[in-house]
């Protein structure tokens, strides 16, 4: 059984910069999409960033493109998202989210289907 453990979400101010990770343990293949999603209160999920461990491409809701940067460890086991110049509407309780064995992230996984799900960190920004 798969787990995921989330951690670094806290409160900022709009602007700042903030560092989530997520470790996964129990995927004994190298080969996963891994990545985060957010909700906020009343609004639908979505897709903030993932990567595919096996090669490293990655992809970004657009919302984020360009002030959020999505890594990996050499172990291919823990990834990181780098939040710079965070918003008020960038707050929201953030997802970690895997999916494996997989060589690269699907439209499925991106659109939440079939993904294995962390506890949730949350992230506030305030203006």
């Amino acid at each position: 059984q798969g787990r995921l453990v989330e951690s670094g979400g806290d409160s900022v101010q709009a602007g700042g910069s903030l560092r989530l990770s997520c470790t996964a343990s129990g995927y004994p293949d190298s080969r996963k999409c891994m990545g985060w999603f957010r909700q906020a209160p009343g609004k639908e999920r979505e897709a903030v960033a993932a990567i595919a461990t096996a090669d490293g491409r990655t992809y970004y809701g657009a919302s984020v493109k360009g002030r959020f940067t999505i890594s990996q460890d050499n172990a291919k086991t823990t990834v990181y998202l780098q939040m710079n110049t965070l918003k008020p509407e960038d707050t929201a309780t953030y997802y970690c989210a895997i999916q494996a064995p997989s060589q690269y992230c699907s439209n499925a996984y991106l659109s939440g289907r079939g993904n294995s799900w962390g506890q949730g960190t949350q992230v506030t920004v305030s203006s």
